[in-house]
This record gives C-alpha cells, structure tokens and sequence, in this order.
C-alpha cells in the first residue's frame, strides 16, 4: 500500500516536473529572440538606405537637418547591429563559465547602444548650434521633404513591428531599439517640417532648430534606456506589482493553512525573470512532501509568469501559532478588499 502511494506521487510529481515548464519558458524565449533577430536584420538594412538617401540629399540641398536626420538613421543602424549581436550572443546555452546563461548580454548591449547615442546627439547638436550661428539657404527642397517623408514613414512602420516583437517577449535591447526607430521616425518629420519652414517663410535658423531637436530626442532615448538596463545590470528591482502578485499567486492556490510566503525576491536577467521565494511550512512534513510542495510552488508561478525561468523556492518552519497565521491571512485578505 505505501509502495503503490509512493509510486503514485512519483508519477504526480514526473508529470508536473517543473522542470517542462522550464523548457516550455526556454522555447519561449528562444522563440522571442529568433523574431528578434529577424526584425533587427532587417531594421539594419533598412536604416542604412534610408541613412545613405538623406545624407546624399543632406549635401546636395546643404540642409543640416538632413544630415542630422542621415547620421541618426545611420548611427541607428549601428545600434541595431549591436542589438542582433546582443541577441545571438544571449542565445547561448549555460556554461562552466556562464552559469545562469547569457541572457543578460542583451541588457549590457541596450546600455552600450544609450552610451552611443549620447555621442552622436553631441555631434549634431555641435553642428546644428554652428548652422545657426551662419544659417544658409537650402537648395531642392521638394526632393529633400520627399526623401524626408519617405524615411517618416518606413521608420514608424518598421518601429511598429519591432515594437510588437518587443512587448510581446519583453525583450529590452529590441525595446531600445524600437524606441529609437520611433525616435528616427519622429526625427525625420520634424526635419520635413523644419525644411518647410525655412524654405516657405524664410527662417532659415529652422533649419538648425530642427537638428538641436533631433539631439534632443536622442538625449531623452538614450537617458531612458541607459537607466532601465543599468538598474538590471546592478540586480535592481523597481516592480512592487510583480512581488504582489507571486505573493497572491501562492496564498490563493495554497492558503494559510499549509504555506506563509515570508518573503519574495526577484531579479531581472533581460528577457526573463528569476525569484526567490521564502515560503514557511509545517516543519514536521516529511522532506518527499515539501520538494512535492515546492514543485508546485513553481509550476503555479510559472502559470501565471511564463518569463520566470528560474525559481527558488526556500522553505522554513512555521513561526507563528496556527491561530495567529489564521488571523493573519485573513486579516491581509479583507484590507485587499477594502484597497480595492
């Protein structure tokens, strides 16, 4: 009788392995980062023919703006470059040297890529305050705004599905770099528009204006970005929400008859998550029954939090009475309600 109960929990706990769902989250991902790639490959292309068109048009014209425009899309270029060798590089297994994979190679890519940024805001701001100081007339201004409008346009489109990609595998180097194609879209209106005024009311200094606001916006990028990657890269974590939830995840599957989560720790790691879940339970269950509650710790986790690959879950003998516990869970319980 005990051998066919053993035999049975066995089985219970091989066909509720978490280590599946650690597969199924790691074919996720690997999912996430192969879309990655194929949208990244064809923002670089895309950028340097659009970065090649407005520098060409840029010189002919004489237009500042236009050559700011087409050293950003050029310079965006390199940053989604950087961000597919992000990408191929977090696709590596584990290894002696890498234990915990090298998914966070795409967060210190974003950051390479802000740090970039930040030095070719500096160069056309540099040069958009010359062109200000010594304005000059802009030759071809209807091709230089069709070019502008083009690049507008194929820009927004191809941030909007890079964006897609991006949200749907939360993947923060694609993120970045969806934001900058938004950038380099919205770049390239006002360029159109900064052209406009200079050629149609005669304020040439629009021209100059137009690049500073170029800069601009690659400044504020870049800030964002540099931020967000360099708070994973030092463990930060700045998402109460998801600590609430894991905590009300496992007091609704469990109750506070059998489990009391004293503590939930997380860290991002890119594309993924990784907890540490302090849990405390009946300290006279038997090992076989804790590691089977642990078990199912993670696979409820994973449910609902499919980008939490890895979870550990430490286990502690109860410190409160019972009765205390009860009072306690239910307590929580009505000021959630009331919160709400």
């Amino acid at each position: 009788m005990d051998e066919s109960r053993d035999r049975d929990s066995s089985d219970s706990y091989l066909n509720n392995n978490p280590l599946r769902k650690v597969t199924d989250n790691r074919s996720i991902i690997n999912e996430g980062i192969i879309a990655g790639q194929k949208i990244t490959k064809i923002s670089v292309f895309t950028l340097i023919g659009i970065g090649i068109a407005e520098l060409i048009i840029g010189q002919i014209s004489g237009s500042v703006v236009a050559s700011a425009d087409g050293i950003d899309s050029m310079s965006d270029a390199m940053i989604s470059f950087i961000v597919l060798l992000g990408l191929r590089i977090a696709q590596k297994p584990p290894d002696k040297r890498f234990h915990f994979g090298y998914h966070k190679v795409e967060t210190f890519a974003a950051m390479m890529v802000a740090i970039g940024m930040v030095v070719i805001g500096s160069l056309i701001a540099y040069h958009s305050y010359e062109s200000f100081i010594q304005p000059h007339d802009i030759r071809y201004p209807l091709p230089t705004m069709v070019v502008l409008a083009a690049a507008s346009a194929v820009s927004l489109y191809r941030a909007l599905q890079m964006r897609v990609i991006a949200n749907k595998y939360h993947i923060l180097s694609l993120k970045t770099d969806a934001k900058n194609s938004i950038k380099d879209g919205s770049a390239s209106v006002v360029g159109f528009l900064s052209i406009l005024i200079a050629t149609q009311f005669g304020f040439l200094q629009a021209d100059a204006i137009g690049g500073m606001i170029i800069a601009g916006y690659i400044f504020s990028v870049a800030y964002l970005s540099f931020r967000q990657s360099s708070l994973i890269l030092v463990d930060a974590w700045h998402s109460p929400k998801m600590t609430e939830l894991i905590k009300k995840i496992i007091e609704e599957k469990f109750g506070y008859e059998q489990i009391a989560v004293k503590s939930v720790l997380l860290r991002s790691a890119g594309m993924i998550y990784q907890a540490e879940v302090h849990v405390e339970v009946d300290g006279n269950k038997p090992l076989k029954d804790i590691e089977l509650l642990s078990g199912e710790i993670q696979i409820v986790i994973r449910s609902e939090i499919p980008t939490m690959e890895r979870i550990s879950v430490i286990p502690h003998s109860f410190s409160e009475k019972p009765e205390t516990r009860r009072a306690r869970f239910f307590k929580n319980r009505y000021r959630k309600k009331n919160t709400i």
